[in-house]
């Protein structure tokens, strides 16, 4: 084995054999710590004598044979060419303090004595023929009578040919401190090894490696090792097996096995510190140590120097955690325990971080009442706080499962359940169902009763979650009443369950009473006014201070909901831009903190925002993510949310193969009790519309209708089932009926936004006579426009264009054909009017005359067929100036009238202007949030 950094100790050595090859006896002390590499240096030492003809007598001391007399002795001749009588009576010495009957004390100190003389006699008659090279490895563990063997040899040898190198600690400890003493007090050398130094870790780095070693390579090395030339070579061990850069170095098997085999040449007292100091961790020091092993502070000092020499610490920590892990697993599983468990007690009776009192209790895999459940459990929601969930579940496992009070037993499993529902929610449900008569007898504190009413309602048992609520009714602090207040305003306007009490009231009441609301912090009673306040009204300053606060709270379990209906209520309120901006946001916050079920949720919602703004294949696949972030029974009645997203859009795309697919997954039935449930039977219907299925569409409809009877007035403004069935009924020929439900969707109150209001105008026109149909259709555009939804508008201006056609206003049939197709290239569909108004573009288009911007927008807008009192609300003049615009067109594009306007705007392609209201406005919301 090739030796680094270790020319002066190999030359040291041959000095002394020079010397005692010329007649003069020697004695070599090699000292350093475990892996230092004294074994090393004594084989490559032997060899090179070996070579130059010496007889080498080499033994190691062994700490299983330090109380067999003469053992290293017997195992030196052994080694050599030694007589068969001397070897004898050295084996009847070691075997017969084994025999039956054993003999006396004063035969066997004969016995050994006799061979002691013998043994010092024999290695010097060897030295009559050549020079004689006697090698002890780990000297300080001899057994006594070996160690006088040695003592009687060096008085022999003053002038013999005999070089005695022994190897051992520098500090000898309690192995036998006669060796220390003794054999120092005879003449001899010493052969201090230090660690390697960086240069030397260098050179055997470079052995190792095919190219030259980058800067700082050599000193991670040193950093880890302290210079110990076993640690070191474990290291290239580790780092070559696992392919890795030996520049870059790799703590594993052999590392290991090299720190358990430096501590293995130690003491007990030794071996306890390093232990105690590994559970310590950061804490460690001596003081510390001292109360956990029962040592005194002087002695944990001795050990850790020594510990220090080894490279396996650095002061009072180890240098790498790999090997303060390796000293704790050598450990047995009940010592294991109990030295965590002190340690535990220890560092919290100083007042050291709960979490780090926490783990010592995890590791100990127990907690002594009464401080130690109280202990996991608030160190569990600092865990929290930070977003470890696994830790956090850890710690409350360990606290419910060590907790005898009933109290404090429900309060863990809620905390418990909060945890693992960031990441799982169906693995909260074990924790939270016990929990259902204590939330009802009002023995939970406030913020566990809203868990298992989250619980409740997740799951989809809305009616379970009214009567709790009602039966808490009586709460003491309006702080209670807030957040029970917050829940069943969840329940009516997220699950859009009927208020409690009130089955079939459909007054728009709003489910906060003012007095609660005074309380609620502004960002829900924004919310909570938005969506159930009088008139349905939502501002832009409603909308600002709604997103300004989403972006500015934290992400909080209880309020999760709450963040859903505010970005839902944003959404429909013709504002989705906003929403799709702040949904991004919280979707971010949400992946940062590694909250699967919040990335679940708000990637679904993103989704359906996608889907008002008719970006239908961005719907899709945000949909399909988050369903497949959480398991389907995690979902619980919310798979309903991501579920009808995916059929609405994977129908508006034409695929209908995966529509199917999805309908084949199986949801939980009391999901049709919820808004979820009526929303995924919508997004059935219409995909059996568009798959020919009309009277199973109705039979879907007709039950949505059924199941939103008891609903909130709000909700049935917003779920516009009744248009859905003006649709069916169209498909199957009822065009009364289905002219009936358009208008009856048309005259509900409540709901805000435009979508709804414009999709049920169109579907109201295709039932109306070709007369009305064009008004309606524009109306509806305009609307679209506003809200900007850009797939809706494309069906409204392909169908404006078909009712056009059919007037026979072919230009202007093919101008708002062509709005219908670049609509639809926007939401990557195909055109909605086909190929039936197509016709060839001009080869080479006459010099377009030279108009202004605005009377651009004045002549694409009378060519869409709106009136001068029209386009002047749109462009914000008086009906004079447009008309006055209209005049200038009129002599530039040298047309007589309106009905001209189409085909000239066509053939010149004037650009048909978007309303920029909505763009405007988000650009003022964002400005601002």
């Amino acid at each position: 084995m090739h030796l680094f950094d270790r020319h002066k100790e190999l030359q040291a050595l041959s000095e002394a054999f020079a010397d005692c090859a010329g007649g003069a006896g020697q004695l070599v002390m090699i000292s350093g710590g475990p892996g230092s590499g004294k074994t090393e240096l004594l084989h490559e030492f032997a060899n090179t004598v070996a070579a130059a003809g010496a007889r080498l007598l080499i033994a190691t001391a062994s700490v299983t044979e330090r109380f067999q007399p003469l053992g290293t002795a017997g195992d030196l001749l052994l080694s050599g060419d030694v007589a068969a009588d001397v070897l004898d009576r050295i084996t009847g010495c070691r075997t017969s303090a084994g025999s039956t009957p054993p003999p006396s004390g004063q035969e066997r100190e004969k016995c050994v004595a006799r061979a002691v003389q013998d043994v010092a006699a024999a290695v010097v008659e060897l030295a009559d023929e050549r020079p004689v090279v006697i090698g002890i490895d780990d000297c300080h563990y001899m057994d006594g009578a070996s160690l006088q063997a040695v003592l009687a040899l060096l008085q022999r040898i003053r002038t013999r040919r005999v070089l005695v190198v022994c190897t051992g600690w520098e500090q000898y400890g309690p192995a036998h401190p006669l060796v220390h003493t003794e054999l120092l007090r005879r003449p001899h050398r010493r052969v201090r090894l230090a660690p390697l130094s960086e240069e030397g870790v260098g050179s055997m780095l470079a052995a190792q490696s095919e190219r030259p070693l980058p800067p700082g390579a050599r000193s991670r090395y040193h950093r880890m090792t302290a210079g110990n030339p076993m640690l070191v070579r474990a290291l290239l061990d580790d780092t070559t097996r696992f392919g890795a850069d030996v520049a870059e170095p790799v703590a594993s098997v052999a590392y290991r096995q090299a720190v358990l085999a430096c501590l293995s040449r130690t003491g007990p007292g030794h071996a306890r510190t390093a232990a105690a100091l590994a559970a310590l961790g950061d804490a460690a020091s001596a003081r510390g140590a001292a109360a956990v092993t029962g040592l005194s502070p002087d002695e944990v000092q001795q050990a850790a120097e020594l510990l220090s020499s080894m490279g396996l610490l650095d002061g009072y920590r180890f240098r790498h955690a790999v090997a303060a892990g390796a000293v704790l697993s050598s450990l047995a599983a009940g010592e294991r325990s109990r030295l965590h468990g002190d340690v535990a007690q220890l560092r919290y009776e100083v007042g050291d971080p709960l979490a780090d009192v926490a783990r010592h209790l995890l590791a100990a895999g127990r907690a002594p009442e009464p401080w130690g459940p109280a202990v996991l459990r608030r160190a569990a929601e600092q865990a929290l706080a930070a977003d470890d969930v696994e830790e956090a579940a850890s710690f409350l496992g360990l606290a419910l499962r060590e907790c005898k009070d009933r109290r404090e037993r429900h309060a863990l499993s809620a905390t418990l359940a909060r945890a693992v529902w960031r990441v799982n929610p169906a693995a909260a449900g074990p924790h939270l169902a016990p929990l259902y008569p204590a939330a009802r007898a009002g023995s939970l504190d406030t913020r566990d009763t809203a868990t298992v009413l989250r619980h409740m309602l997740w799951q989809g048992d809305t009616d379970l979650a009214a009567e709790t609520i009602s039966a808490l009714g009586g709460l003491r602090t309006r702080t209670d009443a807030r957040l029970l207040a917050e829940m069943e305003f969840v329940r009516q306007w997220f699950y859009g369950a009927p208020r409690a009490g009130q089955r079939g009231d459909t007054g728009r009441t709003s489910p906060l009473e003012p007095t609660v609301v005074d309380h609620t912090s502004s960002l829900w009673a924004s919310v909570a006014l938005m969506a159930g306040g009088s008139g349905g009204t939502v501002t832009d300053e409603s909308v600002t201070h709604v997103a300004e606060a989403l972006q500015s709270h934290q992400l909080s379990d209880l309020r999760l909901e709450l963040t859903t209906i505010s970005l839902m209520v944003i959404a429909h309120a013709d504002r989705p831009a906003t929403a799709a901006e702040v949904c991004d946001s919280l979707l971010a916050d949400a992946g940062r903190r590694e909250s699967t079920t919040w990335q679940a949720v708000l990637g679904a919602v993103r989704a359906e925002i996608a889907l008002l703004q008719g970006d239908v294949e961005t719907a899709s696949e945000k949909a399909v993510e988050a369903l497949g972030l959480l398991h389907p029974q995690g979902w619980g009645v919310l798979a309903g949310l991501p579920l009808s997203t995916a059929l609405f859009a994977y129908t508006a795309r034409g695929r209908h193969e995966a529509a199917a697919d999805l309908l084949q997954r199986k949801v939980p039935d009391s999901m049709f009790q919820t808004l979820f449930g009526v929303q995924y039977l919508r997004a059935r219907g219409h995909h059996y519309l568009a798959t020919g299925r009309a009277f199973a569409a109705l039979n879907d409809f007709e039950t949505c209708g059924q199941l939103m009877q008891d609903r909130n007035a709000g909700l049935q403004a917003m779920i516009p089932w009744r248009t859905d069935l003006a649709q069916a009924n169209l498909r199957i020929g009822k065009q009364r009926i289905a002219k009936d439900w358009a208008q009856k969707q048309l005259k509900q109150h409540g709901g805000f936004g435009s979508r709804t209001r414009a999709v049920t105008l169109r579907v109201l026109a295709g039932a109306s006579q070709l007369r009305h149909r064009t008004a309606l259709l524009r109306e509806s555009v305009d609307l679209l426009q506003v809200c900007g939804d850009r797939l809706e508008l494309a069906l409204a201006y392909a169908e404006l264009s078909a009712a056009h056609y059919e007037l026979g206003e072919f230009p202007r049939a093919r101008l708002l054909a062509q709005q219908a197709a670049q609509e639809a290239a926007v939401c990557r569909i195909d055109s909605p009017v086909g190929n039936r108004l197509e016709r060839p573009e001009p080869e080479a288009p006459g010099a377009a005359p030279a108009l202004s911007d605005a009377e651009c927008r004045v002549a694409a807008l009378a060519a869409l067929g709106y009136t001068n009192r029209e386009i002047s609300s749109r462009i914000h003049v008086t009906i004079s100036t447009v008309e006055q615009h209209l005049t200038r067109v009129y002599r530039k594009l040298n047309v007589a009238s309106r009905t001209e306007l189409p085909s000239k705007v066509i053939e010149y392609r004037i650009p048909t202007p978007s309303d920029p209201a909505p763009a405007a406005r988000s650009a003022a919301v964002r400005g601002t949030a």
